[in-house]
């Protein structure tokens, strides 16, 4: 595998803020990236922009938030189990 370097430009204030940001999840803005291209390849996706399923999921969600009359909540695992059996 040969290598190749990128270069890109970006606002000092952000750079400063992402590396401030890798640093404390133990990365380093090339590990960074190398995980953003390598998700955005085998899932042929920007890892960024949610996907129809996940649009779907997230508005659904936003309905149960917005209309918890409408929807059942089990205060336990076990009074969820309970209530489906």
């Amino acid at each position: 595998m040969s290598i190749s370097t990128i270069s890109i430009r970006v606002d000092s204030e952000l750079k400063k803020k992402a590396e401030s940001l890798f640093k404390d999840l133990g990365l380093n803005m090339t590990s960074a990236i190398k995980l953003f291209l390598n998700s955005a390849v085998e899932n042929q996706e920007i890892p960024l922009i949610p996907n129809e399923e996940t649009r779907l999921a997230l508005a659904e969600s936003e309905e149960m938030r917005n209309n918890p009359e409408k929807y059942r909540r089990y205060k336990s695992f076990d009074e969820m189990i309970e209530d489906i059996l």
